[in-house]
């Protein structure tokens, strides 16, 4: 076996190890809290008082503003100057959910948006409250729309993850940094590194599609039952 084969062999198991550790419950964690931080965000500029919503703009206009690098930085390396101390793993989760808050948040007003307003007085016109309407009849349509940008978001955010290894997170990409400390084969160690994020990309986008077609689907069921 060549040695450059023999080396992606050996390394294989810890970059898989860092990944099912590290990257993969940073992910999922990240997107799922960035997720509910997104709608409280949206809901705020879309109904919440004045206030509520120039709060929301500013917070979306401050890290959609910044490379997400720099937030990271400056919650993992800055904070700690006004005594407030993180490890790298909760200073990542923060970072990312801030993150993902922000730019979900935007397709999530635009595709609350979009409901048309004949279904909210549909939703008032028998009975329903706000927050009925809203759970029961907005949200709804509205996640089937939202579906292929979230999904999209969800798999950019797998890739980006490998910037927590710049505040010593030791997720996929700083164990391959670590291997590559030891073997000085960089192209080799990066480039494995590479195909596993992109075998997990291709494995969600493969999932996204199946996800497009259910939905698809069960709007057409609803539309042939109007």
């Amino acid at each position: 076996m060549p040695n450059w084969l023999q080396l992606m062999a050996d390394s294989l198991g810890p970059l898989l190890w860092a990944g099912l550790i590290f990257t993969i419950p940073l992910t999922l964690l990240s997107f799922a809290f960035g997720l509910i931080l997104g709608l409280i965000t949206a809901i705020g500029r879309l109904f919440g008082p004045a206030p509520v919503a120039a709060i929301a703009r500013f917070y979306v206009w401050a890290i959609r503003g910044t490379p997400l690098l720099v937030q990271l930085f400056v919650i993992f390396y800055g904070l700690p100057s006004i005594g407030i101390l993180l490890d790298a793993f909760p200073a990542a989760l923060i970072g990312f959910t801030l993150n993902i808050g922000a730019y979900s948040s935007e397709i999530i007003r635009a595709v609350i948006s979009s409901v048309p307003k004949g279904q909210w007085e549909a939703a008032y016109s028998i009975g329903m409250s706000w927050r009925q309407a809203m759970s029961r009849t907005i949200l709804p349509q509205a996640g089937r729309v939202a579906v292929p940008p979230l999904s999209n978001t969800f798999i950019s955010l797998v890739k980006d993850t490998s910037l927590a290894a710049a505040i010593t997170v030791p997720e996929l990409f700083q164990a391959a940094q670590r291997i590559v400390a030891t073997t000085y084969e960089p192209l080799i160690l990066y480039i494995e590194a590479a195909l596993i994020y992109l075998a997990l990309s291709s494995v969600l986008s493969a999932l996204q599609v199946r996800l497009e077609r259910r939905f698809a689907r069960y709007g057409g069921m609803l539309e042939a039952n109007a």
